[in-house]
Parts: C-alpha cells; sequence; structure tokens
C-alpha cells in the first residue's frame, strides 16, 4: 500500500522547491475571552452532592452479615461507580470515613425459568467491600 500517492508527494516536493521565498507579515494576536474552566466528571457530583444513584443498596446476605461484624459492608453499586465516588457517597449517607473501599463486578448469567422453561439473561452489576475503621458501625436495618 505504500506506493499510492508516492507520485503526488514527489510532485509537492519540486513544486515546493521552485517557488521562491517571502518574507512573511508578523502575525497579528487577537484578544479571544477565555472559556470558564469546565468541571470534571467527579468534581460536578461531589459539587452538587447527588450521591442517590451510586449508592444502590446495601447487599444483606449471611456473608456481608458475617463481615459487617468486622468493619466491612457491602452495597450494591452503580456499574459505573468509581472507589472515590463510592467512598463519598458512604461518607455523605451515613457520617463515616471508609478506611478502603474495594469493587467486585458481578457477571450476568443464563437462566431459565422452571416453569415455562423460557430461557432468559439474569442481570449482573457491581459490588463494593467497604472497609470501616474499628469503632465505627453502619445502622443498615
Amino acid at each position: 500500500m505504500a506506493l499510492f500517492g508516492s507520485k503526488k508527494k514527489t510532485e509537492e516536493v519540486k513544486e515546493a522547491k521552485a517557488k521562491p521565498i517571502v518574507a512573511k507579515k508578523p502575525a497579528v494576536k487577537k484578544t479571544v475571552a477565555k472559556k470558564p474552566a469546565v468541571a470534571t466528571k467527579t468534581q460536578t457530583k461531589s459539587a452538587v452532592g447527588t450521591f442517590a444513584h451510586i449508592l444502590v443498596q446495601p447487599r444483606i446476605t449471611e456473608k456481608a452479615t458475617m463481615q459487617a461484624e468486622n468493619g466491612v459492608y457491602v452495597f450494591e453499586v452503580a456499574t459505573n461507580a468509581t472507589k472515590k465516588e463510592i467512598g463519598s457517597a458512604v461518607k455523605h449517607y451515613y457520617n463515616v470515613t471508609p478506611v478502603r473501599v474495594n469493587i467486585v463486578k458481578i457477571p450476568s448469567k443464563k437462566v431459565s425459568s422452571r416453569t415455562t422453561r423460557k430461557k432468559g439473561v439474569r442481570a449482573g452489576g457491581k459490588k463494593a467491600y467497604v472497609f470501616l475503621k474499628k469503632g465505627d458501625k453502619i445502622e443498615i436495618v
């Protein structure tokens, strides 16, 4: 594919050599009004304070309740949520500062109905493990 356009390039080089050099006038600087700074994705969410879409619900399972005794709480979160957003949402709603946040993706699974034998897909999602320091607790129920 290197052959295509090679003739055009050699003709342009020959034309550039043949043109006489002319002194250019200095460019005049135009003053343009500066655009206002655009806030990033995380700044706009924290500034507005909308954390309702980040934490979907606490995940109440046998494993999660056992971990809650050790200061680890499990939440179902939005699929596009980041660790920083989850930490700030927990701080906003529960008034505790998380030490660490781990995120796990829940894969979607193929399922079939027991009664009608129709096939479908169970939606996946994302869950977050929020680690708190000793003495901090979240009252979920």
